[in-house]
């Protein structure tokens, strides 16, 4: 009638009446389970009873800006692999200290030592040691 072909007129897409509870559920699903994907959201929707394939998942996933936080890649360990000495995690102030030696020079080329003590909780330097030579009596 209108003389325009019948492959440009399309019919809006009406968004299904479940998508915002799925939406809601999704949300509440990767909220509970931080380090999950679209993929295991997924199956436990299915579990749940939730005729969803994973394509729309992956699109209401996307359209609400939601990701998998990236790893925290691992700490070095200290000494040998058999965990006979672990790096201890701080948990409250003065729980653990660090301490480094740094060397310095003065202008006419004399070493210069400096013994720091960190608080490694609140990263706060508890005590700093300056000697031209630092003992081991010096470091107790």
């Amino acid at each position: 009638v209108l003389g325009q072909h019948r492959a440009t007129q399309r019919q809006a897409p009406a968004p299904p009446d479940d998508e915002a509870a799925l939406t809601a559920a999704i949300i509440g699903l990767a909220r509970q389970y931080g380090r999950y994907g679209y993929r295991r959201i997924t199956a436990l929707l299915q579990a749940e009873g939730w005729g969803c394939n994973h394509k729309r998942v992956e699109r209401i996933w996307r359209r609400e800006g939601l990701k998998v936080p990236a790893r925290q890649p691992k700490r070095g360990r200290l000494w040998l692999n058999d965990g006979s000495c672990v790096r201890l995690r701080p948990e409250r102030p003065d729980h653990v200290w660090a301490y480094d030696f740094v060397e310095d020079r003065t202008r006419d080329g004399r070493k210069l030592r400096m013994l720091n003590v960190v608080d490694e909780f609140t990263r706060e330097c508890l005590a700093i040691r300056v000697a031209r030579k630092l003992s081991s009596l010096d470091v107790i």
